[in-house]
C-alpha cells in the first residue's frame, strides 16, 4: 500500500475538497504520490473519493478516526483507571500485538484498536478482514491471579458484556455459544480469547473482539452491522461503552468465574431451546436441542441419549432447520 495513504486520508477526512497541490505542499511530496495515495485509499482501503478538475479530491463521506481522548472522555471511573488506551492506524493483529506484550511484562489493562488490520483473524484461525472504517476492532490485555484451569467459561463472560453495551446502545442482539453476538441471526461481533501462563496462575489473556459497524464490503458469511439496528453512535463512543462493560464483567469474573454471569448468558442465547447441530473437526455431528450452559461455559444439549455436555474447542453450533 502507498505510504501516503494514511497521510492523505487524514487531509480528507472532513470531506471537503482538498486540492492535490495543498495536499502534497503540506505532506512536502509531489503531486504523483498523492494521487497514487487516492488510488490506494480506493483500491486498497474501500473507501470512495471523487476526483474533480479545479476543485480536487474528496471524500464520499467524512471519516471519523478513533479518537484516545473521545473514548476516555466516555469511560466511567473504573473503566477510566483500570484501561490504558492506544489507537494505531495500521497493525498486523491487535491480538498478536498484545500476546507479544502479555509475556513481557505489559501492562494489565492495556487496550490497542486500530484502523486497519492486514492479518486479523477469529476463532480456528479464519481471516477476519472489513473495510476501513466500517468495524471496530480492539483487544485487551488482562492478568488473572486465577490459572488458565479457572478461566472457563471466560468468553461467555465476555459475550455478556458485549451485549449489555450493544443493547444499551439500541441493537437488540442474542448472544451464539462459545463467542458471537448476533443481530436478526446474523454475526454482528466475535471474540477471540488467548492465553498465556500456568494453569494454577497467574496468567494472562487477550480478548480480542471484532465489531461490524457499519457495511463491512465482501465477508464470506452473512453479517449484520449496528447501522442496520438504527445505531449511529461514533467508533469512539461505541469502544467506551464496550469498554465500560467488559471492566465490569471481568472484574466481577475474576472474583467469582462464570457462574453468576450464566443465567444472565442463557437469557440472551439465540439459540435457547432450538434445534442445533454440533460439528466437530474429527467425528459426526450431534444434534439435539440447547437446553442451558454449565458453570464452566459448557453448552448442554439434549440428545436422543440424553443431556450431553460440550466444551469451548473444536466445535461449531448451528441452528438445525
Amino acid at each position: 500500500m502507498s505510504e501516503h495513504a494514511f497521510a492523505v486520508l487524514h487531509h480528507l477526512s472532513d470531506g471537503r475538497f482538498h486540492s492535490g497541490e495543498d495536499i502534497a505542499q503540506a505532506l512536502g511530496c509531489s503531486r504523483t504520490l498523492v494521487w497514487q495515495a487516492v488510488h490506494a485509499i480506493e483500491a486498497e482501503l474501500g473507501l470512495t473519493v471523487f476526483s474533480v478538475r479545479g476543485q480536487g479530491y474528496k471524500l464520499a463521506q467524512p471519516y471519523s478516526w478513533l479518537d484516545v481522548s473521545a473514548i476516555r472522555a466516555g469511560l466511567n471511573a473504573r473503566a477510566a483507571e483500570s484501561f490504558t488506551l492506544a489507537v494505531a492506524e495500521r497493525t498486523d493483529s491487535t491480538n498478536s500485538q498484545l500476546m507479544a506484550r502479555a509475556g513481557n511484562g505489559g501492562l494489565h489493562g492495556l487496550v490497542l484498536a486500530c484502523e486497519l488490520q492486514t492479518a486479523g483473524r477469529g476463532r480456528l484461525g479464519r481471516r477476519w478482514q472489513a473495510r476501513l472504517g466500517s468495524g471496530l476492532t480492539f483487544s485487551l490485555l488482562w492478568r488473572f491471579e486465577r490459572g488458565m484451569a479457572q478461566l472457563a467459561g471466560l468468553s461467555l463472560a465476555v459475550g455478556v458484556a458485549l451485549a449489555r453495551a450493544l443493547r444499551g446502545l439500541g441493537a437488540p442482539v442474542e448472544l451464539k455459544w462459545p463467542n458471537d453476538v448476533l443481530l436478526d441471526g446474523r454475526k454482528l461481533a466475535g471474540i477471540l480469547i488467548e492465553l498465556s501462563g500456568d494453569a494454577l496462575g497467574p496468567a494472562a489473556v487477550v480478548v480480542g473482539i471484532g465489531v461490524n459497524v457499519a457495511d463491512p464490503g465482501e465477508v464470506d458469511q452473512p453479517v449484520a452491522t449496528l447501522a442496520q439496528a438504527g445505531v449511529t453512535a461514533d467508533r469512539s463512543v461505541i469502544l467506551a461503552a464496550l469498554l465500560n462493560e467488559l471492566e465490569a464483567a471481568l472484574a466481577a469474573f475474576d472474583q467469582e468465574g462464570f457462574a453468576p454471569l450464566r443465567e444472565e448468558w442463557w437469557q440472551m442465547a439465540a439459540h435457547r431451546h432450538a434445534p442445533v447441530r454440533l460439528s466437530f473437526s474429527h467425528g459426526e455431528p450431534v444434534d439435539g436441542i440447547a437446553c442451558g450452559v454449565a458453570d464452566n461455559g459448557a453448552l448442554q444439549v439434549e440428545t436422543a441419549q440424553g443431556t450431553r455436555t460440550f466444551h469451548i474447542g473444536e466445535v461449531s453450533l448451528r441452528e438445525r432447520q
